[in-house]
């Protein structure tokens, strides 16, 4: 018997909580009081020094005690202090405005070009640019990034739903132009051939259904008690015919009865992993295991191989997404049953896992909270 291990995935642990980065507003008020401080004690250390020297040496130049005027000397030090306090706050304010301003400024252009089109605009930083405004960059350039895959999935979904629909509408517009022009005579055979298409367009549909749902977060589940190994059997006895055809033998190991799961999201997701058994496994002997702990419920499809050779299994549950062995003009299946299978256990509030199986293929488990 195969044991499962479950795994939490490590807490990440975000820059703030490495390092604490001083605000916007406290970087102000500091930068203003030290330039006020500095000002003051230029001032008022300055004029101890220059009235000392005045009355040291040059007794002449001062104001005579009865005038309430400065003299020529003292109003040269009150406007060579005035001058040198401007130009302590003009150098403060520089610095502290090139901190703030210059990330806003790249933010304020690479939303213009975002604006226009440009996905790929990115703002920048420097060392000296202050927390809130490396904060901000740092967001403005996550959104960037999000949006930017947004639209690339966008187009990649586009190319993909287009490449699927297009084989079966291609039969169908053909077989149907053939039956109106009286190529084809109507037949059991034809009619059943013309109905396989329209159930597979049916399943695709509603594949993309659940997997769009799913992405918005709107899949919604029904959840009550049910008997697991019930539903199983019933999934069991609607494929064993197709599995029994293609050589397959199945076997069961079913340990747990009464979950709370959604019966039929769970029934679709079952039938998919059958179903990705059914084109992608090669003839041979299928296991299907329940086994439950304190804390979850584990359901799994192991098959005889060949097995996934990507080199991240967890982009086999991407919408679309074959193994390396489904490629070539004899490909199977639309790439969307293990997106369903991991949209349905996502929406369990639960995983769903790609190992290889000790019997030489895959192993694909469901697993969600008891």
């Amino acid at each position: 018997m195969i044991t499962f291990k479950r795994t939490q995935p490590d807490r990440p642990v975000g820059d703030r909580d490495a390092h604490r980065l001083k605000g916007l507003s406290r970087q102000i008020v500091t930068s203003v009081a030290v330039m006020v401080l500095a000002i003051m004690m230029m001032v008022l250390l300055g004029s101890y020094a220059f009235y000392a020297s005045l009355w040291m040496f040059f007794p002449a130049s001062l104001s005579p005690p009865d005038s309430w005027f400065p003299s020529p000397a003292e109003w040269m030090w009150i406007v060579v202090t005035t001058l040198i306090g401007l130009g302590i706050a003009v150098w403060v304010a520089a610095r502290l405005s090139r901190r703030i301003l210059a990330p806003l400024n790249s933010v304020a252009t690479s939303l213009r070009q975002v604006a226009q089109g440009n996905l790929a605009a990115r703002a920048d930083t420097n060392d000296y640019s202050l927390g809130e405004a490396t904060q901000l960059v740092s967001d403005f350039n996550a959104m960037a990034e999000r949006l930017e895959r947004i639209e690339q999935e966008r187009i990649f979904w586009n190319a993909a739903i287009a490449h699927e629909l297009r084989t079966p509408v291609t039969i169908l517009r053909g077989r149907l132009q053939g039956l109106a022009e009286g190529i084809f005579q109507p037949d059991p055979a034809l009619f059943a051939s013309l109905l396989h298409q329209v159930e597979g367009l049916a399943r695709l549909i509603e594949d993309l259904r659940v997997v769009g749902l799913a992405e918005s977060g709107h899949l919604q589940m029904h959840l009550r008690e049910i008997d697991l190994q019930g539903e199983i059997m019933t999934v069991v006895k609607a494929c064993e015919s197709a599995l029994m055809e293609k050589g397959f033998c199945l076997s069961l190991d079913l340990q747990i009865r009464l979950v709370v799961c959604d019966p039929i999201r769970i029934r679709q997701a079952l039938l998919a992993l059958l179903e990705n058994v059914l084109q992608h496994a090669r003839p041979g002997a299928i296991m299907i295991k329940t086994r439950s702990d304190d804390s979850a419920h584990y359901l799994s499809v192991e098959d005889s191989g060949p097995g996934i050779g990507m080199a991240d299994p967890h982009l086999i549950f991407e919408a679309f997404q074959r193994g390396p062995l489904a490629d070539g003009p004899d490909q199977k299946g639309n790439g969307l049953g293990l997106a369903v299978v991991k949209a349905i256990c996502n929406a369990h509030q639960g995983i769903a896992t790609y190992t290889q199986s000790h019997m030489g293929g895959s192993c694909f488990t469901l697993c969600w909270p008891a």
